[in-house]
């Protein structure tokens, strides 16, 4: 149900499922790419937005996120007050828990919001909306120190965070979208099409770049398929890096290597 209007809170109240370590994937990705702005800000906060029942994703975070930027703050931030009770006694220097959704109870400028398994419960027609109150409230690009600014990631996974599938925005709207996955639970990269964010899944038709996308991407693993020999990660780098001849693929082999591709938004993007 929505949340009251007298409580200015924004956003509805999600199935709050959670699981330790379901993020691990998202978390890895938001350290290697994030993790220099987390060290170059003043004020290095992350929100978890959404965390659930309970606060294992927030408290993992936090720890994940120290080891690349050791200042960072963490503030869990959830749209049910039993919720945030809950988390309470999980409080600590660098983590706390906030009662709140869209409109992000903290000061200052957030670096970092994660939101996964968020807005897979919304319409397609709200995603727009929520993602730009978000992105306006990240920090801002600094073009003297060449910051590009906070990042919002905002995604969705299985339970057990075998599979996942996020975008990635920052201050001025979509970046990228990131496939991960644990390899040896792939049979074809098309079964990622399930854990597509809200902005994409329903886009998952003949016509549709993601479409298109996902089908090249099954190709491309059927043409691997003598790398199996290999192991399923050397099938996946080279699937990958025979996409790279049509789709812009953004990371490197590094990355790859952990069961992930990265490519540019507008290659993805919805039509119309």
């Amino acid at each position: 149900m929505r949340a009251p209007s007298r409580s200015r809170v924004v956003g509805t109240v999600t199935r709050g499922t959670t699981n330790p370590n379901r993020l691990r994937r998202m978390d890895r990705w938001i350290a290697a790419a994030h993790g220099a702005e987390l060290r170059r800000a003043g004020d290095p906060v992350a929100v978890d937005l959404g965390y659930g029942a309970a606060p294992w994703t927030a408290v993992e975070l936090l720890q994940r996120l120290r080891t690349v930027a050791p200042r960072t703050r963490v503030t869990g931030v959830e749209i049910e007050p039993a919720r945030v009770e809950a988390a309470r006694p999980y409080e600590r220097e660098g983590l706390v828990f906030r009662h709140g959704g869209f409109e992000l109870p903290v000061a200052g400028r957030p670096v970092l919001v994660r939101a996964a398994n968020v807005l897979r419960q919304y319409d397609e027609a709200e995603v727009a909306a929520v993602w730009r109150r978000l992105c306006a409230r990240l920090a801002p690009a600094d073009p003297a120190t060449g910051s590009r600014g906070g990042l919002l990631v905002e995604g969705t996974c299985d339970e057990i965070g075998r599979r996942h599938v996020w975008v990635a925005l920052g201050p001025e709207g979509p970046r990228t979208v990131t496939f991960a996955t644990r390899l040896g639970s792939l049979e074809r990269p098309s079964d990622l099409a399930e854990r597509l964010p809200k902005a994409l899944i329903h886009r998952n038709v003949p016509g549709e770049p993601v479409h298109a996308f996902l089908r090249d991407f099954d190709r491309a693993w059927a043409a691997a398929a003598p790398y199996a020999s290999y192991g399923a990660r050397q099938r996946w780098i080279r699937t990958v890096r025979d996409l790279t001849a049509d789709w812009p693929v953004t990371d490197a082999p590094g990355r790859w290597r952990q069961g992930e591709v990265t490519v540019r938004w507008e290659a993805l993007a919805p039509r119309g």
